[in-house]
C-alpha cells in the first residue's frame, strides 16, 4: 500500500470479509482504490453459514468474467423445490427457465465462494486483506467516521469505511435499527445422504414441526425449524428426545443415525431486521450489517452482493479520484431500500402466516394449502417463485470502472 511516513493511504477499509466484504473489497480494488479488508477470524471456514450462490450472484461473476472459473469450484446444482406435506411430495419452485447465464442455485461452502473471491482479487494490486484482525470500534473526527480501532490498539484511518460485519455489525451502535421480529429459530445439522438419486431442495412440513433439507452431494444440510426461543427448551431434553422430534418430520429414507451428540446441532437464532439509515458521513453499512435476512429463501448472501454491486458503482469511481463520496452515501440506501423492503415482507409474510402458524400445536395436516397444489399442478406457475428466489428485485448490473492491470 502507498504510504506517507508510517501511515497507510487508504481509500476504503471494509470491516467483515464475507460475501458483501470481499465483493466490495474486490469492485472498489478494482475501479483503482486502495482497499483493506479486514476480517476477525483466522481463516473463511466456518461450518452452517449460507452456502447458496443464487442466479443473481452467478450474473455478476459473468459480468465480471469470473463465472466459468467459479464453477470449477466443487459445488451442486439445484434448480426447483420440492416440499414433502399431507403424505406427498410437492413440486413449487422452478429456477430452469430463468434468462440468465447460470439457471440454478449452486450449493457451494461459503468459504469455497468467499476464497475464490480472494483469488480473484489478486489481479488487482489495490486489493488486501488481512485476517484474524478484529475491529473494536470506529475512529470519529467531527462527526465524521475516519477510519478504525482495531482491539490490538492499532489505528487505521480511510477516505471510506464500510461495515460488512454482520447483523452483529459494530455500525449498529452508531444507526438507527427496526426490529421486524421472527417466530423460529433454528437448528442446523448434517446427515449422510446415501443415495445419489435423490438431490435438490425439500421442505418437510408436519403440524408443529419443519424441517428442511438442502442437497450437499454425499450429506443432506438439515434446517430444524423451532419457535423462536425454544432452542434451551429442546436442549435440555437430549439428543435422543430431538431425534425423535426430526424423525417424525423427516422423510423416512432420512438416516438420523449421525444426529446423536448435541454437539452436532448448531443453533441460527433468526433475525429480521434492518437499519433505518444505512450511513453517516465516512461510513456505509452494506448486507447483514444493514438488513438482516430470515433463511427463507437463503435469498441473504445474494442480496448483500447486490449491495456491494451497487455501493461500487455508486462510489467506487469517484473514490479512486480522490473525490469526496459523501454526499453519495445516501444513493446506495436509495437503491437498496426498495428490494430489502419487498423481500422481507415477503419473508416477514411466510414467517408470521404460515411458518409461525405451522409450528403452533393443532391437528394434523391433511391436505396441502391451495397454492401449494397449484404449483405443483401447473409447471408454469412454479417459475414465480424460481424468479423471486432466483433473481429477487432490482438485481443490479456491474457499472463500476475498471483500470486496467498489466
Amino acid at each position: 500500500m502507498a504510504s506517507k511516513g508510517d501511515t497507510p493511504e487508504l481509500d476504503l477499509i471494509v470491516v467483515g470479509g464475507g460475501p458483501a466484504g470481499m465483493m466490495a473489497g474486490m469492485l472498489f480494488a478494482r475501479a483503482g482504490c486502495e482497499v483493506l479488508v479486514l476480517e476477525k477470524h483466522a481463516d473463511f471456514f466456518r461450518d452452517f453459514r449460507g452456502d447458496t450462490v443464487h442466479p443473481s450472484t452467478m450474473e455478476i461473476l459473468s459480468q465480471l468474467g469470473m463465472l466459468e472459473r467459479f464453477l470449477k469450484r466443487p459445488h451442486n446444482r439445484v434448480a426447483g423445490a420440492q416440499l414433502r406435506m399431507a403424505g406427498r411430495e410437492w413440486t413449487i419452485g422452478d429456477l430452469s427457465h430463468l434468462h440468465t447465464p447460470a439457471p440454478f442455485i449452486a450449493m457451494m461452502p461459503q468459504w469455497e465462494f468467499l476464497d475464490f473471491l480472494r483469488v480473484e482479487s489478486k489481479a488487482f494490486p489495490g486489493f488486501h486483506v488481512e485476517m484474524s484482525v478484529p475491529v473494536a470500534s470506529f475512529l470519529e473526527e467531527q462527526g465524521s467516521v475516519v477510519g478504525v480501532k482495531l482491539e490490538s490498539g492499532k489505528e487505521l484511518r480511510s477516505r471510506l469505511t464500510i461495515a460488512a460485519d454482520g447483523r452483529s455489525s459494530i455500525a449498529r451502535a452508531l444507526l438507527p435499527l427496526e426490529d421486524l421480529g421472527a417466530p423460529m429459530d433454528v437448528f442446523w445439522f448434517r446427515v449422510a445422504k446415501p443415495d445419489p438419486d435423490t438431490f435438490g431442495l425439500r421442505g418437510n412440513v408436519e403440524r408443529g414441526r419443519l424441517l428442511v433439507m438442502i442437497d450437499r452431494g454425499d450429506y443432506w444440510q438439515c434446517a430444524f425449524l423451532i419457535p423462536k426461543g425454544a432452542a434451551a427448551s429442546y436442549l435440555s431434553r437430549g439428543i435422543e428426545a430431538i431425534r425423535v422430534e426430526v424423525a417424525a418430520t423427516a422423510p423416512p429414507e432420512l438416516d438420523l443415525a449421525e444426529l446423536d451428540e448435541i454437539s452436532d446441532l448448531h443453533l441460527l437464532t433468526v433475525k429480521l431486521d434492518r437499519l433505518t439509515r444505512w450511513y453517516r458521513p465516512g461510513l456505509l453499512a452494506i448486507g447483514d450489517a444493514a438488513h438482516a435476512m430470515s433463511p427463507i429463501g437463503g435469498i441473504g448472501i445474494n442480496l448483500a452482493i447486490q449491495d456491494a454491486v451497487a455501493a461500487a458503482n455508486a462510489l467506487a469511481g469517484p473514490l479512486a479520484k480522490g473525490e469526496d463520496v459523501d454526499p453519495l452515501l445516501h444513493k446506495i440506501q436509495e437503491r437498496r431500500l426498495f428490494p430489502t423492503r419487498v423481500i422481507q415482507a415477503a419473508q416477514k409474510t411466510a414467517q408470521d402466516n404460515i411458518i409461525g402458524r405451522l409450528l403452533q400445536p393443532g391437528a394434523p395436516i391433511t391436505q396441502a394449502p391451495l397454492i401449494v397444489r397449484l404449483f405443483d399442478r401447473f409447471p408454469l406457475l412454479r417459475r414465480i417463485p424460481g424468479r423471486f428466489i432466483g433473481l429477487g428485485v432490482r438485481r443490479e448490473q456491474v457499472r463500476s470502472p475498471v483500470v486496467p492491470t498489466s
